[in-house]
């Protein structure tokens, strides 16, 4: 039997970030070759991931990475099983370094993003390693990576539950974080009426249109109503539209703040963590 020591054990650990137990184990079956240990501890970290795979992850955070000169950014969704890790250090450390990644290297899509590179393995390998660590089904939902036509604002919400990337131009930086601070709390579906989603229109139009019917009142009237409540609707989901959170009376829209301030808005980012994500009980 081949003599374990404490530096190999460590030296191993280094490189796989596995727990030390799983490192010296491993090395006893690999009777003591380091690169066969890693091999097998790969192999049974991957094998827990994939295990882990089968279970729902509807919590975890938003992770937002910025460019020192706000002009490219990131922001992130990562799931996993429960709350408790989705706060713990490794499991943020993990987060933080992938929207970093994402900022930098502008992955096209998911299966990009798991094959670049994170320290001594790829986002795929990382990932598969800390599910292997911590025992949870881990998964990168999401992710959506911005360069600035203005500069970068963002805004993390609740622990990280709701994150905001957003390009803006114009007005300063207080002003910024306060639109990307709206997003988060009023949550619009688009930006101006032209990215509201025509099913969605059609389906309200539709629901206005029923409740008109029961009043009773003549056709011009009932297109009346119908139109009303559809434009009520546009102005309640678009950031346009929507009555600004820090207006102090509550009364100016988003628009009419960016046009006092000499301020544009170009686009934004919001998610929700596990927003559409089907729970089990």
């Amino acid at each position: 039997m081949a003599d374990i020591t404490a530096g190999m054990v460590r030296d191993l650990r280094d490189r796989t970030d596995a727990p030390m137990m799983e490192c010296k184990k491993a090395l006893v079956e690999a009777a003591g070759d380091s690169a066969k240990a890693e091999e097998l501890l790969r192999v049974r970290l991957g094998n827990k991931a994939s295990k882990a795979a089968t279970r729902t992850a509807a919590e975890g955070v938003v992770a937002i990475h910025v460019s020192a000169d706000a002009k490219t950014g990131a922001i992130v969704e990562i799931n996993c099983e429960t709350d408790f890790v989705a706060k713990t250090d490794e499991f943020l450390k993990f987060t933080a370094s992938l929207a970093a990644v994402t900022a930098a290297k502008n992955p096209t899509d998911l299966a990009a993003l798991g094959a670049l590179p994170l320290g001594n393995a790829t986002v795929e390998e990382g990932r598969k390693a800390l599910v292997g660590r911590i025992g949870e089904n881990i998964s990168i939902r999401r992710f959506a990576r911005l360069e600035a036509k203005g500069r970068l604002s963002s805004y993390l919400h609740g622990g990280a539950k709701i994150g905001v990337l957003l390009d803006y131009s114009g007005g300063d930086e207080q002003l910024g974080k306060d639109l990307a601070m709206h997003v988060a709390a009023s949550k619009p579906i688009g930006l101006s009426i032209s990215d509201v989603p025509t099913e969605l229109v059609k389906k309200e139009r539709d629901i206005a249109a029923a409740k008109a019917a029961e009043s009773g009142k003549p056709d011009d009237i009932l297109k009346k109503m119908v139109e009303g409540s559809v434009q009520k609707f546009l102005k309640e989901v678009t950031l346009l539209g929507q009555i600004f959170v820090k207006d102090p009376a509550g009364k100016q829209a988003v628009e009419n703040v960016l046009k006092t301030r000499g301020a544009i808005v170009s686009r934004f980012v919001l998610f929700v963590v596990g927003a559409g994500i089907e729970k089990t009980a």
